[in-house]
């Protein structure tokens, strides 16, 4: 087995329930802030252990005389070997286990695992500065959710989407392949509507 048979794999969306949110910033006095979504240690761990368990190792170094605890992270997976350093951050009370968390997790990266949450758009919501939680936990797109989280039409609407992502293809053939997602993706998404108008 190589990287590239298992890259998709690697990439794909998390459950929801595993993306957590964090402030990026603040307005209004701790009560607005902008979200960022990220997953934990454990869950880049699940999908490695997942998709190749036997393949995959992680070291690091402790890094001295930093202002806080830093270490530099070594992930390799299938033979590939991808480095960053990790912090631990303002809130996670120093700690090298925090430091250790933060590197693998941006190593993943490295390798495509959650890359995805990076491309969400920039949220503002309601903070409750007490618990460090969002008021209300924020919906994910559907093209941030794993297949079976997707909304009927989910899947058409991201095939039509890859295929755009750069440009309309010239080939009429793909833009007709792009057009067959699409409609399939509305026709989905209001069947009863569809089939009243088929009807009329």
């Amino acid at each position: 087995m190589k990287l590239s048979d298992v890259q998709k794999r690697l990439q794909a969306p998390f459950p929801a329930h595993l993306v957590s949110w964090r402030a990026g910033a603040f307005a209004q006095g701790h009560q607005r802030a902008l979200l960022l979504a990220y997953i934990d240690a454990r869950a880049v761990q699940d999908r490695l252990d997942a998709i190749c368990p036997d393949a995959w190792s992680f070291e690091m170094e402790i890094i001295a005389g930093a202002s806080r605890p830093t270490v530099k992270g070594r992930l390799t997976v299938l033979g590939v070997v991808r480095e960053d350093i990790g912090e631990a951050g303002e809130g996670d009370l120093g700690t090298l286990k925090a430091a250790a968390s933060d590197a693998i997790k941006r190593c993943a990266v490295q390798f495509g695992i959650g890359r995805y949450l990076y491309d969400l758009p920039k949220l503002w919501a309601d903070w409750d500065n007490d618990k460090r939680a969002p008021v209300q936990t924020p919906e994910l797109p559907q093209w941030a959710r794993p297949d079976h989280e997707r909304s009927p039409g989910g899947a058409h609407l991201i095939s039509a989407i890859e295929q755009l992502k750069y440009e309309l293809p010239d080939d009429l053939d793909l833009q007709r392949e792009v057009y067959k997602h699409l409609k399939a993706a509305l026709g989905s998404l209001q069947p009863a509507s569809a089939n009243a108008g088929r009807a009329a």
